[in-house]
Formats: structure tokens, C-alpha cells, sequence
């Protein structure tokens, strides 16, 4: 059974770092896509292009019967908190530089591991906690306290983080009861009507080299979506969350890339620090789960 587990755990975290890297280079193409069209068109196109990639894949993964659901209003809650957190990340990317924005949504982790004991009743002992704040610390030196991250676009910032890490805590309490492709397939479909219910008042043709990026956003949104929800269907919320961290890899190598943006040493300084607080917390939990085991 400890090897089942070991397999589970690691497969959650493995998940959750793919799930990353396309939420990381959907960001990118998303800022870029900001300079001209608002996040309300951004969200439209993206979750159009996404519901019927996700209905195709449950077609080929269950039928499409795994769509259908007993509980629609939870499906609406969750879909509705995902519409918050993509309102409010590419509102603020719009606002804010690449880096910095990835950088203050890395609230989101401290809020699922805080988050998790009320509302899933999920244990996170003191080591954990310390690390999780070490994290968030690595995060303070990224983005520096008076620096320019601190304007009011980096509250809309702070608000996506908080829909995020309610998003990732519902996967993780409705998970075992719902199918996977039904909560993929809901939690796309209310943004879409969210966002096109606005269109009359937000709307602006794309240029030709748009319509494709507007595809990529799409594709790699499904591949975010999938690969967070089975994260925390294969492991617990407090273990898996930290690797969202890894974002900020990902962040200096597209800013650097798009933008030509070169982090200080500071970035890399934080980085650090976040990156070790998500390997303690793993090392830390698979250990304290292991010592509680029977050995016979």
C-alpha cells in the first residue's frame, strides 16, 4: 500500500507541474493577446476553442456520458469562482509585467494550505506551515514590498489567487464524486457564457495573426484544466500545491523570450526560496504519511 500511495502522490505532482507549464504559456500568449483585446474577449475565445476539445476527449474516454452530472449546482459555484480567477489574472496581466503578475499569484498555494483545514479538514502540521510561508516569503523578495508590483493592479492580482486556490480546493472536495471530463467540461462552459454575455460591449475583430493564438490559449487552457484537476484527485491539497511555483520558471523564461525581460538577482533569489519550500513540503509529507503507516 505505501508504494500505491507513493505512486499516487508523485503522480498528483506531476500532474500539477504540466498543468502549470500550459497555464505558464497560455499567460504569455494571453498578455500578448491583452494589448489589444480586453480579458472578457480573451476568456471567450479561449473557453470556445476549449469546450469542444473537452467534449471531444470524453467522447473518447468514457462517452459522453461521463458529461452528465447529479450535482449541476456545484458545477455552477466552481464555474463561476473559475470565471473570477480568470477575470481577475488577465485583468491583471494587462496591468502589470509578466513576471510580477506570476509572482504575486503565488499567494494562491498559501491560500489552499490555510484554506484546506477549514474547508476540506485536511491536517498541515507546523513544518509544513513553515514551509508553505517560506514560499510565500521567496515571493515577498521577488516582487519587493514598494516596489512596483504594489498598485492597485496587484490587488486584482491577489483577488485571481484567491478564486484560484478555491477552484483547486472544490477539485479536490468534489473530485471522487464527480467525473473528471463533467468537471473540466462545466467549469469551461460558465466562463464561456460569462464572457459572452459581455461581448456587445467589449468587442474587437482580431487580426489575422490573432485567430491562432486565440487557439493555442484554448488548447493549452484544456491541458491546464485537466492536468490541475487530476492533481488534486491524486494527491491532498496541502502536498501538491506548492508546485505551482514552478510557474515562476516558466515566467522568466517566456518574459525573457516575448519581452526580453532579464530578472535580477533578486527573482532568482526568491525563486530559490519558493522552489526549496515546495521541495521541503513534498519530502516532509511523504515522510510524516510513511512513519504513519502500519509496517505489518
Amino acid at each position: 500500500m505505501s508504494s500505491t500511495y507513493s505512486s499516487s502522490t508523485f503522480k498528483g505532482i506531476g500532474f500539477m507541474c504540466l498543468g502549470v507549464f500550459c497555464l505558464a504559456l497560455g499567460d504569455a500568449i494571453t498578455k500578448w493577446l491583452g494589448e489589444v483585446h480586453s480579458p472578457l474577449q480573451i476568456i471567450f475565445f479561449r473557453t470556445l476553442v476549449s469546450l469542444p476539445l473537452i467534449a471531444l476527449i470524453a467522447r473518447f474516454n468514457g462517452g459522453l456520458r461521463t458529461l452528465t452530472t447529479r450535482r449541476p449546482g456545484v458545477h455552477l459555484l466552481r464555474g463561476l469562482i473559475f470565471s473570477g480567477t480568470m477575470i481577475c489574472f488577465m485583468w491583471g496581466l494587462t496591468l502589470l509585467p509578466l513576471a510580477e503578475t506570476t509572482a504575486i499569484a503565488f499567494a494562491a498555494p498559501l491560500f489552499v494550505t490555510l484554506l484546506s483545514v477549514p474547508l476540506l479538514g485536511e491536517r498541515v502540521d507546523g513544518p509544513t506551515l513553515a514551509a508553505t510561508l517560506l514560499g510565500f516569503l521567496g515571493v515577498l523578495v521577488v516582487i519587493r514590498p514598494g516596489g512596483a508590483s504594489f498598485q492597485p493592479g496587484a490587488l486584482v492580482v491577489v483577488g485571481a489567487a484567491v478564486f484560484y486556490a478555491l477552484t483547486m480546493l472544490t477539485a479536490r472536495r468534489y473530485g471522487d464524486r464527480e467525473h473528471l471530463w463533467a468537471m473540466v467540461f462545466y467549469t469551461t462552459l460558465v466562463p464561456l457564457a460569462v464572457s459572452a454575455m459581455t461581448l456587445p460591449w467589449v468587442w474587437q475583430t482580431p487580426a489575422p495573426l490573432h485567430w491562432p493564438a486565440f487557439l493555442v490559449a484554448g488548447v493549452l487552457g484544456v491541458g491546464a484544466m485537466t492536468g490541475l484537476t487530476l492533481a488534486f484527485r491524486y494527491a491532498p491539497a496541502a502536498l501538491v500545491a506548492p508546485f505551482d511555483y514552478t510557474a515562476l520558471l516558466w515566467a522568466v523564461g517566456l518574459g525573457w523570450w516575448f519581452w526580453g525581460e532579464v530578472p535580477d538577482l533578486w527573482v532568482f533569489v526568491g525563486g530559490t526560496m519558493i522552489i526549496a519550500s515546495g521541495l521541503a513540503i513534498a519530502h516532509h509529507e511523504r515522510r510524516t504519511t510513511l512513519k504513519r503507516r502500519p509496517t505489518a
